[in-house]
């Protein structure tokens, strides 16, 4: 049976090009890279690799750049922080932020990074929960209980952040060890109209001039903390036509989905995550051009709005290519086709993919409801629901909590329900109101959950009604209800009333979700994984799952419309660019600046490396290991990567590591930040 995988997995693996791949750093294809580039990955490499590189919790990927602590990541990664950092007074998204000394840094109010440190197989002690007989749901259950208890054990014994993940859809499990620290403090970022120079129309596009990068520190008791494993800086950059190397934590791509599930996303969920993404964006600049302030507390969630509808965009440009479903359709049916030829291939495959489909065909049925059972983009509304969730959740066994709730990411809920970040009444409101009327368009005013949101109220009085009655945003309130689930029953508090009223119908269609697609998809998904790529998925890389990966490939321009795109633009172009209106405004800083900065020093630069949302951040290396760039974006042309990988015109976009120094030195006299990166 196993040569029969194999066989199976070379056949469909060829398909591939020859730098695809977000690779499990415990599967790495050296000889790949050695064959196609001349370059000889070693042990010691990608462990230094892999014990440099840094997770952002909330979304995107990072660096040690020095000895103590430095952290190198994406001042969009940072913007979170960087936002709730800020106040009218001190708006460190507008005018940037440069500490002086240890002392003047800032600490982050609600930031976790983690680091890798060991990967332990658990497959066969995840598997060994499946008995015969059980239904799907029951497996599920089960699975989700030993995955709690080998979670738990593994941080009882070592203290440090344990997660089980599933890889290959459920074909293989792993459990990753996390040194975490909570204690991060803002060093750097440049302002914001650098930083994100070009705005939302350059966004996803290339050439680019965005020094999207700032600088952190990670601290551990109160001292920095001690990262002898670090990323040394390039003197000379990245070149044309150099191999780099891109560590980080790519989030979800769908390149192992089924027909069945790239329709239902093209159908179904896109569509409608895409809509509900314009309505916020229009909403949150109807509401930021009412004053300078609205604007300024609006910036954060609109830029994560605009980022993602953008992206949606795109995956939907690529899932209506006719060209990329009929690629799709031919490989399944390729793969079909072999697993139906052989006996015991059929007997054990045969049916996976209808399975599938009847499973999606049935989530057709409930997705709208359970999607907008969640509102979107509220602080507030989040922080009532874990305050609702927490004592209830906390009164089970940790394998039968919501997953969310699960010891090992206990810290992290905390971390954020008691987070001292401000929370700005007037926008949750907006934001409130936005997600009800969105929800009342799509349902139909006469639904249940509509009804119990509304509760015979405008969706903007009842915004209004929930937030101005709330005390949570008192953090003693949120701790004093949390631990206690009688006073929450007990609460008319407007916030957790409006919680309430979305609970129950979150709850059972997650639950059926649960106990009918996510069943299903472990057992028939994971079959299609073993089918594709042998019986431990070894000859290819699973979907991303915001998990440690590494990527590669070379610094190379791109053919478009007939223009040749060089592989890097320059300084000089950045102002050539530059129109004095917004998004196309320098700051002062830059204006001023110009005749000390070399005019040929590359800015941004693009390559062929395999990268996706979550991405952001990611050091990219030379061969040697050294700080050449940071990944930021992805152009057009990327996006339906998310589904197959190409890399004709689909490129990552980087930040010159040249750039970062020059900028740093030239234009915010951080000598201090110049001679750490330096080694000096």
């Amino acid at each position: 049976m196993t040569r029969r995988f194999l066989a199976l997995a070379l056949a469909v693996a060829s398909l591939g090009l020859a730098d695809e791949g977000m690779w499990l750093v415990n599967n790495f294809p050296r000889e790949a890279v050695r064959a196609t580039h001349g370059v000889e990955v070693t042990d010691g490499f990608l462990q230094r690799v892999q014990r440099a590189s840094v997770r952002f919790n909330n979304g995107g990927s990072a660096s040690f750049v020095s000895p103590r602590g430095l952290l190198f990541t994406n001042h969009h990664v940072g913007r979170d922080c960087i936002h709730k950092l800020s106040s009218a007074e001190n708006d460190y998204i507008a005018r940037g932020f440069q500490a002086k000394s240890l002392a003047e840094e800032k600490a982050c109010p609600d930031l976790e990074i983690n680091i890798l440190h060991t990967i332990k197989p658990v497959t066969a002690e995840v598997k060994a929960v499946e008995k015969p007989g059980m239904s799907p749901a029951e497996m599920n259950a089960a699975r989700r209980e030993e995955m709690a208890r080998l979670e738990k054990e593994c941080a009882t014994r070592t203290g440090n952040r344990c997660d089980v993940v599933t890889l290959y859809s459920g074909g293989r499990y792993d459990l990753y060890e996390y040194k975490k620290f909570t204690d991060v403090r803002l060093v750097f970022a440049p302002e914001e109209a650098i930083a994100a120079f070009g705005g939302d129309p350059d966004n996803f596009t290339y050439p680019r001039y965005c020094l999207d990068f700032a600088l952190f520190r990670a601290y551990d008791n109160g001292r920095p903390v001690d990262s002898r494993d670090y990323f040394r800086w390039s003197r000379g950059g990245a070149r044309d036509g150099e191999l780099i190397f891109v560590p980080g934590n790519p989030g979800t791509t769908a390149r192992l989905d089924t027909l069945a599930q790239l329709e239902f996303s093209r159908d179904i969920s896109y569509p409608l995550l895409h809509e509900r993404l314009d309505s916020m964006v229009r909403m949150l600049l109807d509401f930021g051009v009412r004053s300078e302030e609205n604007k300024r507390v609006a910036n954060a969630p609109l830029l994560s709005a605009q980022n993602s509808f953008k992206a949606y965009t795109g995956f939907l440009r690529g899932l209506r290519d006719a060209r990329l479903m009929a690629r799709k359709r031919d490989e399944e049916q390729t793969l079909r086709a072999k697993v139906m030829s052989d006996e015991a291939m059929r007997k054990e495959f045969g049916s996976v993919w209808d399975d599938v489909a009847s499973a999606y065909a049935a989530y057709r049925e409930y997705f709208v409801e359970y999607s907008l059972s969640t509102p979107a983009l509220s602080d507030l509304f989040g922080i009532a629901r874990h305050v609702l969730r927490l004592p209830e959740e906390m009164t089970k066994p940790g394998g039968q909590r919501l997953r969310e709730y699960r010891d090992s990411n206990l810290p992290a809920i905390e971390q954020a329900l008691y987070s001292p970040a401000p929370i700005h009444k007037d926008l949750e409101v907006a934001i409130l109101a936005e997600n009800l009327r969105f929800l009342r368009a799509k349902l139909g005013a006469s639904h249940p959950l509509v009804q119990a949101a509304l509760a015979g109220k405008t969706p903007e009085a009842a915004a209004a009604d929930a937030v101005g009655s709330t005390k949570l945003i008192d953090i003693s309130e949120r701790k004093r209800l949390a631990a206690d689930a009688a006073a929450v029953r007990a609460s008319s508090d407007g916030m957790l009333v409006l919680a309430r009223a979305f609970e129950e119908h979150n709850r059972k269609f997650r639950k059926r979700l649960e106990d009918e697609l996510q069943a299903v998809l472990a057992l028939s998904a994971s079959k299609i994984a073993r089918a594709k790529f042998g019986t431990e998925g070894e000859s290819s890389y699973p979907d991303a799952t915001f998990t440690f990966r590494v990527a590669f490939g070379p610094v190379r321009g791109f053919e478009a419309e007939g223009r040749t795109i060089p592989y890097t633009t320059v300084t000089q172009g950045v102002y050539g660019r530059a129109t004095g209106t917004d998004p196309f405004r320098l700051p002062e800083s830059w204006l001023s600046a110009r005749p000390k900065l070399n005019p040929k020093t590359s800015f941004n630069f693009v390559s062929t490396a395999d990268i996706h949302g979550g991405n952001s951040g990611s050091p990219t290396l030379n061969a040697k290991g050294e700080i050449v760039g940071i990944v930021f974006d992805g152009n057009l042309d990327s996006l339906p990567n998310r589904f197959v990988y190409t890399d004709g015109t689909a490129r990552a976009v980087h930040v010159s590591s040249q750039i970062v120094i020059e900028s740093l030195d030239k234009v915010y006299g951080a000598k201090a930040l110049v001679k750490e990166l330096r080694g000096r």
